[in-house]
C-alpha cells in the first residue's frame, strides 16, 4: 500500500531525512518511532503530499505521490499531530463539512456521520460544540474526519498525545479495531503503545531508518545474550559463591526480597535455564522462578537513538 523508496527531503541546508527506504503491506499497522527532530512527521507529510520530496519517491497504493497529489489524498486518512478542527462547530456540523470536502454525496452524509460515531464513540457530543469537548473526545473527532470518507490508509501522527491512562487505552484500542480493515501508519512516543498496537515498528533517528522489523524481533536483536533471572530460596553465600564462579554465565544483579528470597539475574551466550535448574537440584536450593528476560521496546529505542 505504501512504497517509499531512497526519500530524502532537505529544509535548505539541512537533511531532515535521508534516503529513506521501506514498505507497508495490506492491513498493516505500523509503528513509526524517533526521537524529536528525527523525521518521523517529515516523512509522513511528504507521504500524505504535503510536502514534496527533495529526492526519491513516495508510492501510494502505486501512485506517486507528486504526480498523483489529489487521488492520493482520497485514499488517505490523516490525522496531523495538531489535530484540525473548527472548535466553534458543532461535531455534527463539522463532520458534514468534512464529508462535504471529502467528496461525499450529500445523501450519504448521515450515514457516514452516524458510522463515524458509532466506531469512535462520539454518540453523545454529536450535538455539542467541539470548544466543549474533552482532550479525548477531540481526538476521537480528529479521527472521525480521517475515516469519514473511508480511505484504505490511515496516517496518524500523536494520535494519543496529551490524553489520560484511559483515555489513551481507548484510542488504542480504536486503532486496533481500525487496524482489521486498513492499512495504519502510527507515530507515537509512548513505546508500550506500540507494543500493544502494531504489527511492525520502524525506528527513525538523524533521518535514517536504523530498525525495521516486530516488537519481538527487535527485542531480541538487542543484544546477544540471553538473561535469566532465578529466584531461591538458600542461603545468599552459598548460592553468590556458586553462580560467581560458574563458568556458564556471568551475574549482573542480585537482590534479597523481604520474605528473604533470592533473586539473580545472569547473562549468557546461550540459554541456560536447564542449566540452571540442574543446579539448584545439585545443590539442595528451593528454586522459586526462572524465567527468561527480554529487553524492553524501550530498551532497543534508547539504544538505537542515543549517540
Amino acid at each position: 500500500m505504501i512504497e517509499v523508496r531512497t526519500l530524502s527531503k532537505s529544509y535548505g541546508a539541512e537533511r531532515a531525512v535521508d534516503a529513506i527506504s521501506f514498505e507497508v503491506a495490506q492491513g498493516e499497522i505500523i509503528g513509526f518511532l524517533g526521537p524529536n527532530g528525527a523525521g518521523k512527521t517529515t516523512t509522513m507529510k511528504v507521504i500524505t503530499g504535503y510536502l514534496p520530496p527533495t529526492e526519491g519517491t513516495a508510492l501510494v497504493n502505486g501512485l506517486n505521490v507528486s504526480e498523483h497529489p489529489l487521488e492520493i489524498r482520497e485514499q488517505i486518512g490523516y490525522l496531523p499531530e495538531s489535530t484540525p478542527l473548527y472548535s466553534d462547530m458543532v461535531t455534527w456540523d463539522y463532520l458534514a463539512f468534512v464529508a462535504a470536502m471529502r467528496g461525499i454525496p450529500k445523501e450519504r452524509h448521515n450515514d457516514r456521520i452516524v458510522e463515524m460515531a458509532r466506531a469512535c464513540g462520539l454518540r453523545e457530543v454529536l450535538a455539542k460544540r467541539i470548544d466543549t469537548l474533552s482532550k479525548g473526545y477531540r481526538q476521537r473527532v480528529g479521527l472521525a474526519q480521517a475515516m469519514i470518507h473511508d480511505p484504505p490508509i490511515l496516517i496518524l501522527d500523536e494520535p494519543t498525545s496529551g490524553l489520560d491512562p484511559n483515555q489513551i487505552v481507548e484510542i488504542r484500542e480504536l486503532i486496533r479495531s481500525i487496524g482489521h480493515h486498513k492499512t495504519v501508519v502510527l507515530s507515537t512516543h509512548i513505546l508500550p503503545e506500540v507494543q500493544v498496537s502494531c504489527d511492525r515498528v520502524i525506528i527513525i533517528n538523524q533521518g535514517r531508518i536504523v530498525a525495521d522489523g516486530s516488537p519481538d524481533e527487535l527485542q531480541s536483536s538487542l543484544s546477544g545474550e540471553e538473561r535469566i533471572e532465578i529466584s531461591v530460596r538458600a542461603s545468599e553465600e552459598d548460592v553468590s559463591r556458586v553462580l560467581s564462579d560458574w563458568d556458564a554465565a556471568h551475574m549482573i544483579d542480585r537482590t534479597i526480597d523481604t520474605s528473604g528470597e533470592l533473586q539473580f539475574t545472569l547473562a549468557a551466550e546461550r540459554d541456560i535455564r536447564a542449566d540452571l535448574f540442574r543446579l539448584a537440584v545439585a545443590h539442595g536450593w528451593t528454586l522459586t522462578g526462572l524465567t527468561r528476560k527480554q529487553s524492553s521496546l524501550e530498551d532497543v529505542f534508547r539504544q538505537l537513538t542515543t549517540s
